[in-house]
């Protein structure tokens, strides 16, 4: 219990408020008297360790202290002081909240002591509970404050490692392209042409993401493929065709570990399938082929046909974009075959436009 404790009491009769004190006194306690609930409610704060109250008092009953002492929420226990024939203010004290009730005129000073006593044990209990919750809230939050700075570290360093491994292999796909001076830039300009596509039909920006990273990687799986088949000048025979025919679904094997690239892996084993089901590596067609997928198939075919190759012709732009046009329905989507022409020609009305600028 708290030694010199501070308590309050309020009574409108002088010597119950003069006797009190002195007993309170007598047991080392500090003491404010008042005289009405009023006087009380302007008196007391947070620094008290107990309240005692008469219930009637002019202006403010004990009852309206209580309540009011209730809205201020300090934690003091409550003493109501009652006069004989009163049991049932007592009860409505209780109540309200208060703590106990102590008969007047007082002639058992053990027992007022013992009530005074539990009260003042009451607050130090509500004073430590306090002090525990605000220790377990600052500690609540500083642990939540380490745990997402945590979390942010994590995040930042599993960015950075997706970043690098993502840079990674996509600097080993340019390298293989930069051996063949025919497939120089090819991913590039896939990866330009899908971004224009995917703007023009609308594609938000989470799935323009997806579909520029496959983009990059989609030929990643020619990394194991002989490079004798990839650059052989003339037709490949049905054994060299069988190898290169793989490098979707190996570029979907290599990416594998690298959990984050799942829907991209997915995309990349695609780029060949057809809307007719005649593609490889798995013949899947129709609704079974995502719009990225069939936006990339476009682009890289368009990209295939228009590109000088070891063993072939390329084609302009109006024989490629009429080749896509022959085929729409059956190897591609038409509605990105549409979108890709319709881009493309106002690409080349910008150019001719700012041409006819500079001759200006």
């Amino acid at each position: 219990m708290k030694e010199n404790a501070k308590i309050l009491i309020a009574d409108d009769d002088g010597l119950v408020r003069e006797a009190v004190v002195k007993i309170l006194e007598m047991f080392g306690h500090k003491v404010v008297a008042v005289e009405d609930g009023r006087s009380a409610l302007e008196q007391v704060d947070a620094t008290f360790d107990v309240v005692i109250l008469d219930i009637n008092m002019p202006e403010m009953d004990g009852f309206e202290v209580m309540a009011a002492l209730n809205e201020r929420k300090l934690g003091l226990p409550v003493l109501f002081l009652t006069g004989a024939g009163s049991m049932e203010y007592a009860v409505k004290a209780i109540n309200l909240g208060a703590y106990d009730f102590i008969s007047k005129p007082i002639e058992d000073l053990d027992i007022f002591n013992v009530k005074v006593r539990r009260a003042l044990e009451k607050r130090m209990y509500v004073i430590q509970e306090k002090v525990y919750k605000d220790n377990l809230e600052h500690e609540v939050r500083a642990k939540t404050r380490e745990l997402e700075e945590k979390n942010q570290l994590l995040k930042e360093y599993s960015e950075n490692l997706e970043n690098t491994s993502f840079s990674t292999i996509v600097t080993l796909q340019v390298a293989l392209e930069e051996k063949d001076q025919y497939t120089a830039g090819h991913t590039t300009r896939v990866t330009e042409y899908s971004r224009m596509i995917g703007d023009r039909i609308g594609i938000d920006l989470e799935d323009l993401g997806v579909l520029d990273r496959a983009c990059r990687l989609h030929d990643i799986g020619k990394l194991v493929i002989d490079l004798s088949c990839i650059q052989k000048a003339g037709p490949l025979n049905d054994a060299e065709w069988e190898l290169i025919k793989k490098h979707p679904e190996i570029g979907q094997n290599i990416m594998k570990p690298l959990g984050f690239l799942d829907r991209e892996g997915v995309i990349v084993r695609h780029h060949h399938e057809r809307l007719d089901g005649k593609g490889y590596p798995d013949g899947i067609g129709g609704d079974e082929i995502d719009i990225l997928t069939r936006i990339i198939t476009v682009a890289d075919s368009y990209d295939a046909m228009t590109s000088k190759r070891s063993y072939k012709v390329n084609m302009s732009m109006e024989d490629g974009l009429a080749e896509l046009e022959k085929c729409a329905g059956t190897q591609f989507d038409p509605e990105v075959v549409k979108a890709f022409v319709s881009v493309l020609h106002d690409r080349r009305a910008q150019q001719q436009q700012r041409a006819s600028f500079r001759d200006y």
